[in-house]
């Protein structure tokens, strides 16, 4: 059917407008003041390439961090970080979420624990949900992570909150509120990332001190991006079920991510609080409810 040049121009009109529309609402990756600013030390934070990259610095006098502008009840979030080369024992870089509140805290970490050179890089996570934390587990990355730039990604949906690395899951933690383990789903959480000094836990439990001869230390993020309802926002957003990110393929690891996650589990793991009976004699309710 023949169309005239005004409805062909109003089509085309109205494909642009949605697909602007798209970008806009389902995320992209951002420039570093689109959807973040400053929180500690800007002095020590440096954009690069127009905003589309940042480089956070740790030396004697600071470390420093950013936050994003808003917080989030459920979503994705995701950030290619290159991490500190050579020694970097004593140093953490951290990528997590929080919601900001004294008494009641939910949080959702990935911390980078600095190295001595040639030892792996640990990536340390942990959760916590309803101001209890204390789930840490710790991977040793099976590549060098300050050599070029990798993918880190938080999924939060009301299944499951899954960490992966390049898209390879390393962990994940299933909504058992049934079974009676907190799950962190009423508090919208905001998105941080620090550059600090801790050597007195962060290398070999502390046994490797920083050695600021090395310093200034160097970290670099791009391509950030988030993805999630938006608080303020529509009040129905993070119920809604049409969400892509509570869609049937996200709500449980396929046969693939489930593969390499077990690969992840059984040869790069090096810690896991389930299994510390030093500290748990009897197993935490999440650790025996089942992947």
């Amino acid at each position: 059917m023949a169309l005239y040049p005004s409805l062909r121009s109003l089509i085309a009109s109205l494909c642009f407008c949605f697909l602007a529309f798209s970008l806009s609402a389902f995320g992209r990756p951002a420039t570093f003041l689109q959807d973040f600013q400053v929180t500690w030390a800007d002095s020590h934070i440096r954009q690069i390439d127009g905003g589309r990259a940042i480089q956070l610095i740790l030396d004697q006098n600071s470390g420093c961090g950013f936050a994003s502008k808003r917080k989030y009840l459920f979503g994705r979030v995701s950030m290619k970080i290159k991490l500190i080369p050579g020694d970097s024992a004593g140093t953490v870089t951290a990528f997590y979420m929080n919601s900001d509140t004294d008494a009641v805290r939910d949080e959702l970490d990935f911390e980078f624990l600095g190295n001595r050179t040639g030892q792996p890089y640990t990536v340390q996570t942990n959760i916590y949900a309803h101001g209890k934390g204390n789930r840490e587990q710790r991977v040793n990355l099976w590549f060098d992570p300050a050599a070029d730039f990798h993918t880190y990604t938080i999924l939060w949906n009301h299944h499951h909150i899954v960490f992966y690395v390049d898209d390879v899951p390393i962990r994940v933690y299933k909504n058992n509120e049934a079974r009676g383990v907190p799950y962190p789903k009423l508090q919208p959480m905001g998105v941080f990332s620090t550059l600090w000094e801790a050597d007195d836990w962060a290398t070999r439990g502390g046994l490797e001190k920083i050695n600021w001869s090395k310093a200034p230390f160097f970290s670099y993020y791009k391509d950030f991006d988030i993805e999630g309802c938006s608080v303020p926002g529509p009040a129905n957003c993070a119920s809604s079920a049409t969400n892509w990110w509570e869609g049937t393929a996200y709500q449980a690891l396929n046969a693939l991510q489930y593969r390499r996650y077990r690969w992840v589990r059984i040869n790069h793991m090096i810690y896991d609080y389930c299994t510390d009976k030093s500290r748990y004699p009897v197993a935490p309710p999440e650790c025996l409810a089942g992947f």
